[in-house]
């Protein structure tokens, strides 16, 4: 229970003329006396919080950046009306800053024996689960003068999706893959593709792959086309050691590579490739395996939800060993990693051998675009330093690719910006020429 401002108010008002005409304890009592009465009245006919019920209903889930609007019934058993002012809290992570006070407080008003449903709307601003903290209610009386307070525990919670904001890419990407698949003019031959159909040969055509065995039942020369594998296996592997803590503008490494790792997740489950999700860094954070194509971004969006990057080193030998486990057959691993020298010499090419002997491994990592334009700086002193140190930067960050490309890794190397649709054009490069 509590006074308002209300009774502070009037209580300051009445000292006045007591002040100036009869500065007594006869006095104060003739004016407080009556005001503490009438605060006595106003707490007994505010409603009780105590015996209050609510309820929860509305999203369990947002993608990132988007809203979410979670609803909470509170029902009045008692025989008094509720006129009452409410805050629901939630992490501060649950608004954009600045918004919280606006957002979580709310007027309240439910007649005898009814209910009232109020709305609050949450923008988070970071990955994971949201639960909703305690509910506090301030329960006036009908003068506003005293109220009565409690708290609730209502629980319920939200998980806050990756934003997946390469998606605009998959249109493009699509289109590209239908190329591929045989599904426009655009037909492709290549090593270890699968044959998909014949067609009259025109001029300018590989002569190799005339069908004679056709050419000879018919009258015209025929063409074999051929078209991509399908139901490859593809495993996703996201690195999520301290070097995925890093910051590339307003957001960690991890979150680029989880939307990069999402687009590709998406075309190739339209492409017929199965996809398989592996999250480590000293050990499993996050498995999916085995789901349909319609369940695969369902599944790799409620599982990277709640990853966050670990301050430790990662464990390459055990995240090869893993991997292998993983992709008994031939697959194409996609680690999303780090380039930086230290980690990939003394950590993953002694181990690189293990995978590429089985399988065709691609490495995606997250350049910091500030880099670049620290390598442009001129004017001063200190411009040309930083110059010099962005160029020595990149020229190591070159040379570890260079490494891996000898060593038959495909190397994709690009800002958050340009990740996810780099990673999708080396996958149908891949797929165009047979390496899956």
């Amino acid at each position: 229970m509590a006074l308002t401002g209300r009774a502070a108010l009037l209580a300051a008002l009445g000292s006045l003329p007591v002040g100036i005409w009869e500065p007594s304890w006869t006095g104060i009592f003739a004016v407080n006396g009556p005001l503490a009465l009438a605060c006595a009245c106003d707490f007994a006919l505010a409603a009780p919080v105590r015996r209050l019920g609510l309820t929860r209903s509305g999203d369990t889930s947002v993608r990132l950046g988007e809203s979410a609007d979670v609803t909470l019934t509170v029902t009045n058993p008692s025989g008094r009306p509720l006129r009452a002012r409410l805050r629901d809290a939630w992490p501060p992570s649950s608004w954009q800053p600045g918004t919280e006070v606006a957002a979580s407080r709310h007027h309240l008003t439910a007649p005898p024996g009814e209910r009232s449903r109020i709305t609050t709307r949450l923008r988070p601003t970071r990955r994971g689960d949201r639960h909703a903290d305690r509910v506090t209610i301030r329960s006036y009386g009908p003068l506003g003068l005293f109220s009565r307070q409690g708290t609730h525990t209502v629980p319920w919670t939200v998980r806050v999706l990756p934003a997946f904001t390469s998606r605009k890419h998959l249109p493009s990407k699509l289109a590209r893959l239908r190329e591929l698949d045989g599904r426009t003019s655009a037909l492709t031959r290549g090593e270890g593709t699968e044959f998909d159909s014949l067609r009259e040969y025109v001029p300018g055509d590989d002569t190799r792959s005339i069908d004679w065995r056709a050419t000879a039942r018919r009258y015209s020369v025929a063409l074999r086309t051929w078209r991509p594998e399908r139901d490859r296996h593809i495993l996703l592997v996201l690195d999520t050691g301290r070097t995925s803590a890093g910051r590339v503008g307003d957001a960690p490494r991890l979150d680029a590579s989880m939307d990069a790792s999402l687009l590709l997740a998406a075309l190739a489950s339209r492409a017929g490739d199965r996809v398989d999700l592996l999250a480590y860094d000293r050990r499993v954070r996050a498995l999916v395996q085995g789901r349909a194509a319609r369940e695969v971004l369902p599944s790799l969006v409620d599982a990277m939800a709640t990853l966050e990057p670990e301050l430790i080193e990662s464990d390459a030998r055990g995240l090869a060993a893993t991997a292998l486990r993983t992709a008994p057959r031939h697959s194409l691993i996609v680690l999303l990693s780090t380039l930086d020298a230290a980690p990939v010499e003394e950590g993953l090419l002694p181990v690189l051998s293990r995978l590429t002997r089985r399988h065709a491994v691609l490495l995606a990592s997250v350049a910091d675009p500030y880099i670049a334009r620290m390598a442009t700086a001129r004017g001063n002193t200190d411009a040309v330093y930083e110059a010099a140190a962005a160029a020595q930067a990149q020229a190591e960050r070159d040379r570890t690719a260079e490494q891996l490309r000898r060593r038959g890794v495909t190397v994709v190397d690009a800002t958050p910006e340009d990740l996810a649709p780099a990673l999708a054009d080396a996958y149908l490069a891949l797929k165009a020429t047979g390496r899956l």
